[in-house]
């Protein structure tokens, strides 16, 4: 595998591009392949067997076009797939979970609050990560049906802002002081959820941490670009692009294909 081939990313939609984002912002002359599966969208309410399925077919297509190292960009799909992906492929392939960690670090109130699908919650990975933090009280909630509004282009919706209300003022009773957005692509939410929430309340996720970890990964199998120029981008989906293209850099034009 050479360093000048490109870094791929791969998520059930629009999501994956709040990690995109910061893996370019840390790494901007890496070339980078995003991998939309929206006609699957949402992964939170699928079985394991069919995410298991549904990832490793994204992967192989991110294989194919030359990448050198995969970003599983979905909490979804990582909580449920990553050691059977890891165990199917070559290259390294970085996953992303809940940053609960972080979050049980910077609590005060030891109280945290974890907003993720359905798919995450429910899955043993996340259930076991629950277990390495017996002296913070975690609050989970399912954010039913938040990410299929985003993915149809109801971001701003009012069932959007009644649903979040639904959510979170429960976990504020609770004292959470800290919460914590486990699904790629709540991090669009956060100016909605901080009209919502007391302003002293903490807003972490996950995308940075995942950032560093693949520039670390990248490093240690030396597979760092050598290049100084600005790396070029690719987003793929395979529906209507309109709604990912809300989401993508001006300069990229999303392509639609059949995958």
């Amino acid at each position: 595998m050479k360093n000048t081939n490109p870094i791929g990313l791969f998520d059930s939609g629009i999501g994956g591009t709040t990690i995109w984002q910061e893996i370019h912002k840390l790494m901007p002359t890496e070339d980078t392949i995003f991998l939309a599966d929206q006609k699957n969208a949402p992964y939170g309410t699928q079985t394991k067997e069919a995410i298991l399925a549904l990832s490793h077919k994204n992967i192989q297509y991110l294989v194919d076009q030359g990448c050198k190292l995969v970003v599983v960009a979905c909490n979804t799909a990582t909580t449920n797939a990553i050691q059977e992906l890891r165990s199917s492929f070559t290259i390294p392939i970085i996953g992303i979970e809940p940053a609960i960690k972080p979050a049980s670090l910077l609590t005060k109130t030891s109280t945290i609050g974890v907003l993720a699908t359905k798919g995450t919650i429910t899955s043993d990975l996340f259930t076991s990560k629950l277990k390495l933090y017996p002296n913070v009280k975690i609050i989970e909630q399912i954010g039913y049906n938040l990410v299929t509004l985003i993915e149809s282009g109801q971001l701003h919706s009012q069932e959007m802002k009644d649903l979040l209300q639904l959510y979170l003022l429960p976990m504020v009773e609770q004292g959470m002081d800290t919460l914590v957005l486990g699904c790629t692509h709540y991090p669009y939410l956060t100016p909605i959820i901080k009209t919502l929430i007391p302003e002293h309340i903490l807003i972490i996720d996950s995308g940075e941490a995942v950032a560093k970890h693949t520039q670390k990964i990248l490093g240690e199998h030396h597979l760092l670009t050598p290049h100084t120029n600005k790396g070029s981008t690719v987003f793929y989906t395979n529906v209507n692009p309109s709604i990912l293209q809300t989401f993508a850099p001006e300069d990229i034009q999303v392509q639609q294909i059949e995958f």
